[in-house]
């Protein structure tokens, strides 16, 4: 793929001349003259190198300024610097900003291709490693500042060093597999190898070999020896992904591998040693698997030494806009694309949509948004820039003519009707926070409480008839605590 490269000089020769040296390299440059343009292109589209000139006649900023916007705003940008004023003092100070080189006017073109080539080559692996970091050093974070991700985090922070087996429960895409890697990282074992085992994928004939290896020439006469997942966890940590999709027989096996830390690989008869801690992740119940008496009940004293629970993204509403950061950046810098923001309306939709998938559902509508969103990519993404039925999801509840009785009904009723769902997904948007609701819709928190109490919306959220109201609450009380509110 032919890289792009900004161009930014004051000098028309100076940019046709670049421009058709780097087009016939198989570069694919493109021309700035002055500050705006430049800024205007590279939100249009991230360029992968930039040739600054540092002085630009005529330019709202000069190079120097447009240096610091790029490294602050893309620092995974590199820019080359050049000049036909510049001393010694400037270069080191373009350098120490941010950019990767500095070249004095007149150069030479293989000067100016060479640190072409290596500012890429940097750049590339610079990029590779981040990559790497992410997906085997666990990069992506527990993301949220929300008291129950706040305590997810603590309940982690405890048990990381302690080697005790734990049991990660929580619906599909709400992290499940982060919590365990963030486990083994805090864990005495972190520098060591992190296995996964996907139970649902374990076909029950070839279960044993997967897990335990085996010798060579038991499946073939050919066949060198085979390196189970357990050995190769050695040291480190293995988690038994979906653990309630395991066969019966595989769950007795694994049982024995628990008590032991011994096993011996299919076709051998010595035993093999090993030192794993063992992680398991399930989204069933397990309780209610084993009164169906698909899962053993010693298995599952085993692996549950400390359970933790994974909250559904419903229950922390309030750490949407960090994951969308979160998530934005990651995907435009994978993309190479400019991420983008998102407006306050929008963000409104996303904190009230539903999100049956979890946060691994949210994760595929950001990057929907960074790639689909119409729009300049400098303005934020609003509401027409959501997907389709996520917007139709999350208005549903608050849309009384959802309601097959809605044109038969008075119009106190009818905006009684609304006025509760509407609060609730406020409610259930800011977590509960009386203040942050308050403020959003434009009601003094007094207020707000005592029109929670008349839709009977306060204390639990559970519906309760206006008619049997207790005394109002004072503006003393306790207005930070959660409300919570019933889900629709």
């Amino acid at each position: 793929m032919q890289k792009d490269i900004l161009i930014v000089d004051d000098e028309v020769a100076i940019r046709e001349i670049v421009g058709e040296l780097l087009s016939d390299e198989g570069y694919q440059p493109r021309l700035a003259a002055n500050s705006d343009q430049a800024l205007a292109e590279i939100s249009r589209k991230l360029p992968d190198l930039v040739l600054l000139d540092i002085w630009l006649e005529g330019s709202r900023l000069d190079g120097i300024q447009i240096l610091e916007r790029i490294v602050k705003d893309h620092g995974d940008v590199p820019v080359i610097m050049f000049s036909g004023h510049g001393t010694i003092d400037t270069a080191v100070n373009a350098i120490k900003i941010g950019a990767y080189d500095f070249i004095e006017k007149p150069f030479k073109s293989e000067r100016l291709l060479l640190a072409i080539a290596q500012a890429l080559e940097a750049n590339r692996l610079k990029l590779e490693n981040i990559a790497l970091r992410e997906r085997h050093i666990g990069q992506q974070k527990i993301i949220g500042s929300s008291p129950v991700m706040n305590k997810l985090r603590t309940s982690i922070e405890r048990v990381a060093p302690t080697g005790s087996r734990v049991l990660i429960e929580g619906p599909p895409g709400s992290g499940k597999e982060l919590a365990a890697r963030s486990i083994h990282e805090q864990s005495r074992r972190g520098d060591g190898p992190f296995v996964i085992v996907h139970a649902a994928s374990l076909a029950p004939e070839r279960v044993e070999v997967e897990l335990f290896g085996a010798e060579a020439g038991f499946l073939a006469p050919d066949q060198s020896r085979i390196i189970g997942q357990f050995e190769r966890a050695h040291g480190g940590t293995l988690v038994l992904d979906e653990v309630a999709d395991m066969p019966l027989q595989t769950q007795g096996k694994i049982l024995r591998v628990l008590q032991e830390q011994k096993f011996v690989r299919p076709g051998g008869d010595q035993q093999v040693s090993v030192d794993v801690r063992v992680l398991a992740t399930t989204n069933r119940d397990l309780r209610n698997e084993m009164a169906q008496g698909r899962f053993r009940e010693d298995l599952y004293y085993r692996i549950n030494v400390v359970p933790i629970q994974m909250p559904e993204l419903a229950e922390h509403r309030t750490d949407i806009p960090e994951l969308i950061e979160q998530f934005m950046n990651q995907a435009a810098r994978s993309a190479g694309l400019v991420p983008r923001q998102v407006d306050e309306e929008a963000m409104a939709i996303l904190q009230t949509a539903p999100w049956p998938g979890d946060i691994r559902q949210l994760r595929n509508v950001v990057e929907w948004m960074l790639i689909m969103a119409p729009g300049d990519p400098a303005v934020p993404v609003g509401p027409t820039g959501l997907p389709p039925d996520l917007t139709a999801s999350a208005t549903a509840s608050m849309d009384p003519t959802s309601e097959p009785n809605f044109v038969s009904m008075p119009l106190r009723d009818a905006r009684e009707r609304f006025e509760r769902s509407y609060l609730a997904a406020q409610l259930e948007r800011f977590g509960g926070n009386i203040s942050r609701t308050a403020n959003f819709i434009g009601m003094e928190r007094s207020a707000l409480h005592r029109k929670l109490k008349a839709l009977g919306l306060q204390g639990d959220g559970s519906a309760q008839d206006a008619s049997s109201e207790a005394a109002e609450n004072t503006d003393n009380e306790a207005a930070e605590q959660p409300v919570a509110a019933p889900l629709h």
